[in-house]
């Protein structure tokens, strides 16, 4: 007990009034740990320049009646306010271009997501030469998509090596020239080349779930449909969902493909994307403020399905 009139300090664990807002001023704009911004710096820098910087310039474009000029020549823009935004709704080859892009993201994202898994599960377990298939599922991703293209023409054209197996079975027009068949076609190629990255993320996850909790299940008598809906699907939940995320963005930019294996987009249009439909807008006809506004919103809506699939995919976690 203190005698009356003496300074007693302050315990460990009391708080003198103002000394929280101290440490937070000590703190400041970079937080407590300031150093660690070093390492941050590299990816903001390339986060600022190759996205935030485009991205901004962009949407000023989309504004404007923007032209392409040569370095140092300047001439007016005018502005259309939403002009090209009003003009691509009414847009018959956009509309067809954002439906391609949805068809295909119905067939490649779930073909993509259950395939990795289902693979992922096969190679985790003592298969013989188990390394050789995981390297074989993952040279398609690291080849160039032009190398493998000639194949799957070979594969597809009219006197392909499929036609020749069907038969009279074998759609006419042919697969890359039929207006049903283009864009399966195409998001069937982007699975099989995309597949290996989406097989090796989950395998790393697969990687973390004990297999206590596999041992147990079996003793509990658990078949193996049982174990792997159970205890591998819930426990790869968060690879999922960015599995989920990779193959939306990387459909929503799909370009190379319908250019190399139909022409451009073609039958008709009918494996046209916004990202081609950009290009031919922007780049062939000299159109870049159009092209700008459908970037635009081709960014909007990929970033609305996205965030809609983490929802859903991450429902489960809840």
């Amino acid at each position: 007990m203190s005698a009356p009139g003496a300074v007693v300090a302050p315990t460990a664990h009391e708080v003198r009034p103002g000394s929280r807002s101290r440490q937070t001023r000590r703190g400041g704009l970079l937080g407590r740990h300031p150093f660690a911004w070093l390492f941050v710096a590299p990816w903001l820098v390339y986060l600022l320049v190759v996205f935030a910087v485009p991205l901004v310039q962009a949407a000023w474009m989309s504004l404007h009646n923007s032209f392409f000029t040569a370095p140092g020549v300047s001439v007016a823009q005018p502005w259309l306010g939403l002009g090209n935004y009003s003009e691509l709704v009414r847009d018959p080859q956009v509309q067809r271009a954002f439906a391609n892009v949805a068809e295909f993201l119905v067939i490649n994202v779930p073909l993509t997501t259950v395939l990795a898994l289902v693979l992922a599960s096969a190679l985790n377990s003592k298969l013989p030469l188990r390394t050789f298939f995981r390297a074989s599922y993952y040279i398609p991703y690291v080849t160039a998509s032009v190398a493998v293209v000639t194949v799957w023409l070979f594969l597809f054209s009219s006197n392909g090596l499929l036609n020749r197996v069907l038969g009279s079975l074998a759609p006419d027009p042919s697969w890359l020239s039929n207006t049903g068949w283009a864009m399966p076609v195409i998001a069937v190629f982007v699975t099989w080349k995309q597949l290996g990255l989406f097989v090796v993320l989950y395998l790393a996850a697969l990687q973390t779930i004990p297999a206590e909790q596999y041992e147990s299940a079996e003793v509990d008598g658990a078949t193996g449909l049982q174990r792997w809906r159970n205890i591998t699907v819930p426990g790869v939940r968060q690879v999922t969902s960015l599995v989920v995320l990779l193959s939306i963005v990387t459909g929503a930019n799909l370009f190379t493909e319908p250019y190399l294996l139909t022409a451009g987009g073609g039958p008709v249009n009918a494996s046209a994307s916004p990202v081609l439909v950009m290009y031919q807008r922007g780049i062939q006809q000299g159109r870049p403020g159009y092209a700008s506004a459908i970037g635009i919103v081709l960014v909007v809506l990929v970033l609305v399905v996205a965030l809609v699939s983490r929802r859903l995919v991450d429902r489960g976690d809840r």
